[in-house]
């Protein structure tokens, strides 16, 4: 089953980073999120990805097109050109880029990635955001309803962090836990190549009319992952995912 990423918007609450790049290729621990992203789903055996580019589309085609040559060491015969690559191989992944459009909304994507993958199931989620959500029970969930689609529904974390107690003394300090207020929509979908059905055009922003006619239809239903799902919607997020990664303590890390 192929893997779908939305790797197009502006990122505009990152501006610090996103006004020179992407926000998919804003890095943790001196990766992209995207990487880390598809570390995820190949951790599982998922391995095949459409990347729906568009905000400095290029920077991201340039990064894998020369991934394999900045990973690794190189030998580099100037007089011919030749360039021979030492150490370990590389990722078995096979990538492919989809030009989608610089103003064209979340669901305009989504259908253009349908299309592009024809009469399959495919899994898509947000390029900016991690988890350590089981891919296979995800699967399995959605194949047992045998609706149009999944969602992976998350607590958010809270924005402040806890204190345990024993009695009055303090006990333990932890940071942010995962019991933010309610259930919110964390990407990591699993969806029928119906889907594109849904979707009008362009302008279609998946998370309005789509996901509700859906929920209307009770074609849509949600597997609640209540452990670790964070987003990078600001710089304060990075530098939490960064740090994380740096003590390694990052709980999407599964590779």
């Amino acid at each position: 089953m192929k893997v779908a990423i939305l790797a197009g918007g502006l990122g505009t609450r990152l501006s610090e980073e996103t006004t020179i790049k992407p926000k998919p290729m804003v890095e943790v621990g001196g990766k992209p999120i995207l990487w880390h992203i598809m570390s995820i789903y190949a951790a599982y055996g998922f391995k095949e990805f459409v990347i729906a580019l568009g905000y400095k589309g290029e920077l991201i085609k340039d990064y894998f097109i020369n991934y394999h040559y900045n990973s690794r060491s190189l030998t580099v015969k100037l007089k011919t050109g030749e360039i021979v690559t030492h150490d370990k191989e590389g990722e078995d992944w096979i990538i492919h880029l989809l030009d989608t459009g610089a103003e064209t909304q979340t669901g305009g994507r989504i259908k253009r990635i349908a299309n592009f993958i024809g009469d399959e199931a495919f899994m898509l989620t947000y390029g900016d955001g991690v988890c350590n959500v089981s891919i296979p029970r995800l699967l399995d969930f959605h194949r047992s309803h045998g609706k149009m689609a999944t969602l992976t529904a998350v607590r958010p974390p809270a924005r402040f962090g806890q204190m345990l107690f024993e009695d009055d003394r303090v006990k333990q300090f932890e940071e942010k836990p995962q019991i933010g207020e309610g259930w919110i929509n964390g990407g990591f979908f699993v969806l029928e190549p119906q889907i594109a059905n849904y979707i009008d055009g362009d302008q279609t922003i998946w998370e309005r009319e789509p996901l509700e006619h859906l929920s209307t239809e009770g074609q849509l239903l949600a597997y609640r992952h209540a452990d670790f799902w964070q987003c990078m919607d600001t710089l304060r997020d990075v530098n939490q995912l960064d740090r994380m990664w740096q003590e390694g303590r990052a709980p999407w890390k599964i590779w």
